[in-house]
């Protein structure tokens, strides 16, 4: 799972879309376009949101070069156990068992038995649309 990435167009990011920036997997949540300048190529200022520390990111780049999107892997797990801050997922395709930490908001939302999405990439994982 290591390095799962592609190349891809500045021009080809949308919006909920995902890409790398500082090598670190990234929704999109805004893309500004500057008009291209009588001595270069358009702007584009990508602002994105970290999947897995929530941290706010922005990239400026002309808007014919590339980039690299993280390939995202999307699970449906179910929820074996609550301890403390995390939970004890199991994947429903291969039956792994693992843990994720939770914060908060996403704590009182899982109940034991419930099946939920997660997002895997990067040999990371995080939960997907709490």
């Amino acid at each position: 799972m290591e390095g799962e990435r592609r190349h891809i167009s500045m021009k080809e990011l949308k919006k909920g879309g995902y890409v790398l920036i500082d090598d670190e997997p990234c929704r999109v949540v805004e893309i500004d376009t500057s008009a291209p300048g009588k001595h270069g190529a358009a702007k584009m200022r990508v602002t994105a949101i970290n999947i897995f520390t929530s941290s706010k990111k922005t990239l400026v780049k002309p808007s014919d070069a590339s980039v690299d999107a993280p390939v995202i892997n999307k699970k449906r797990v179910q929820v074996v156990s609550i301890t403390g801050s995390n939970a004890q997922l199991m994947d429903m395709e291969t039956y792994e068992v693992f843990e994720l930490p939770m914060d908060d908001e996403i704590k009182g939302k899982l109940q034991p038995g419930a099946e939920v999405e997660i997002i895997e990439t990067m040999g990371k994982r995080a939960f997907f649309n709490m």
